[in-house]
This record gives structure tokens, sequence and C-alpha cells, in this order.
């Protein structure tokens, strides 16, 4: 089943699969879905949008994606409010009281997997990896857990293993590290001039060794790594990541209708295949930059299929 799709992820238009999305996902088989807010009115509405896309698939444990952080990246905001549990509120707490923490992040982890396995979703993109630096812009901000990559890091390990535990994987975010990132690559293309060895002790140490099984790459130039292109299109930082971050699973692009990408969607693809990107990523639910993607994304390789195969494992 896994061997017929291709390697891209896309979002849909609204609360319901509409005729020319089922003909779409029938026709082009994407290795997933995404859902945002738009997508989600209730949970037994949210359920059914789950269930019409698997029936399709006829596959009860297809990958259905959602970016649930807490904070202000809050895809449920029409279930819960969960505004005041950002990445920095956790990470104080576990600098302040571990024990506290270890009470309050297990609640918070065990209520967002609930929803989540009720609306049918199975992977969560968090958590976020990013270091909190000086000077960053707000596009991470309080997203982030801590300033010292240590925490970071531990956060993250006690994160991952807390969601493998309520059968919902996981996807890092936004390797090699976002947090020297000046502008919002949503809107424009970040540039990090900081050395290597800066990035190795900091940025990329929070990222180190974890088990999840996908990561999301970040839209942003780490000038000397690769002068031209960012992380999603390079291949010598996803090289890096590879080797000297160790991160041996599956990795996404962040998504490639995000103007931190200077192609043309056709060419963003491209050029994430050819970087070294497992899956490619496409959010905005537009039709005809999804045929663009879905004909220029190959089919599932051997690597993807046994990777996936993995990731079935953790669920129920």
């Amino acid at each position: 089943m896994i061997k017929n799709r291709r390697s891209f992820i896309v979002g849909l238009k609204s609360t319901i699969l509409q005729v020319k999305e089922k003909q779409f996902l029938k026709k082009y088989k994407p290795w997933g879905i995404i859902l945002f807010s738009r997508n989600i009115k209730s949970i037994v509405q949210t359920k059914k949008l789950t269930d019409d896309i698997r029936k399709i698939f006829n596959d009860k444990k297809y990958p259905i994606l959602i970016d649930q952080e807490g904070g202000r990246v809050n895809r449920l905001n029409n279930l819960i409010d969960s505004s005041n549990f950002t990445g920095e509120f956790f990470g104080k707490l576990f600098k302040k009281n571990i024990k506290k923490f270890n009470v309050y992040y297990k609640i918070f982890i065990n209520q967002t997997c609930y929803l989540l396995d009720k609306i049918g979703v199975n992977i969560n993109t968090v958590p976020v990896l990013d270091v909190r630096r000086k000077n960053s812009n707000n596009v991470i901000g309080n997203r982030s857990f801590d300033s010292k990559p240590k925490i970071v890091s531990k956060i993250g390990d006690y994160f991952i293993d807390q969601f493998h535990k309520n059968n919902i994987a996981t996807v890092i975010k936004h390797i090699p590290g976002h947090g020297l990132a000046k502008v919002d690559s949503h809107k424009s293309t970040p540039i990090v001039k900081s050395k290597l060895k800066d990035l190795n002790k900091i940025d990329f140490l929070a990222f180190k060794n974890k088990k999840s099984l996908f990561a999301m790459t970040a839209h942003i130039i780490y000038q000397n790594i690769d002068k031209n292109f960012t992380a999603t299109h390079s291949k010598e930082v996803i090289k890096l990541i590879k080797n000297k971050i160790k991160f041996k699973n599956l990795l996404i692009s962040d998504d490639i209708s995000m103007k931190g990408l200077k192609f043309s969607i056709k060419e963003n693809t491209i050029k994430a295949f050819n970087a070294g990107c497992d899956l490619v990523l496409h959010c905005n639910a537009k039709y005809g930059e999804m045929i663009t993607v879905a004909k220029n994304s190959p089919k599932v390789n051997a690597f993807i299929t046994k990777k996936t195969s993995q990731f079935y494992k953790i669920l129920r």
C-alpha cells in the first residue's frame, strides 16, 4: 500500500473533502495530509474528514499531520484554548520545578494526544527545538523552550517519548535550527552568518540524536555552510543534518509555498528532493499548486517505505 504513494504531503481546503480533492488523492496518492484550523470545526466533523481520507487509501494508519504546539500555534483553537501553554512556559517550569514540570507537561501532552486521537491525527509537528537567541525574529520567540541548547534538548527528548507512549509520532523542527533568524521565513529568506563552531555548540546541538521519526527543515541560508541555498534546498546542510546532527529518519521540508524559498513551486519541489529531503510539504490547498507538487514528487522509495512501517508500529 505504502509503495504506491508519492513523496509529498498536502493540505485541504475546508472541513469536508471536496470532489476534486477526492479525485486528486485517488490519482496522485500523497504520502500524507496535513490539517489546519480551517479544516477543524468540531471533533465529530474532523473525525469524519480523517475517516473519509483513510477510506480512499484503505489504510487505518494513513499519515495525517497537524501543527499543534500550544501557545499561538494552536490548530485546535475551535476545540480547546491552549494559548497559555507556550514552549517558554514549559521551559521556565522545567528550570524552576522539575517535579511540577513533569506533572504539568504530562497532563498537557496527554490531553493534546487524546484530542488528536479523537479527530484521527497521528503525527504532530512538534517539538520546536529551535534555541531562543537575542535579537531573533518573533516567528520563534516563545515557541522555543529556552536559550540553553541542553535544556531544549532534554525537554525535546521527554516530549518525543511521551508522544510515542500516546501512540502519536512527532516532527522535530526546524532542523538544523531557526533561532538565529532575523526575519520570518514565511515572508522572506533568513540568512544566518554565524560560524559553524558556534552553530554546532548551540543551535545544532539541540537537535542531536533525537528519536523522532520525522524532522522538518528550516528555510534558512546558513552562509558558512552554503551561501546560495536554504537548508531545505542545500545538499551540504542536509548532509550535515544526517552526518553531524545524526538525524537518520524522514526529513520533511517546511511548507514549500512559503516566501522564504525564492523559486517557483515546481522548482521548490524538485530542489528539495535533489538536496535530500524525503518528503515535501505543501500547505495552502491551492489546487493548481498541489498538482504541480504531485507531478514533481517521486514515488516513495525503499527508505521511506521502511521508515513509514516503523511509524506504523508506534500507532495503536
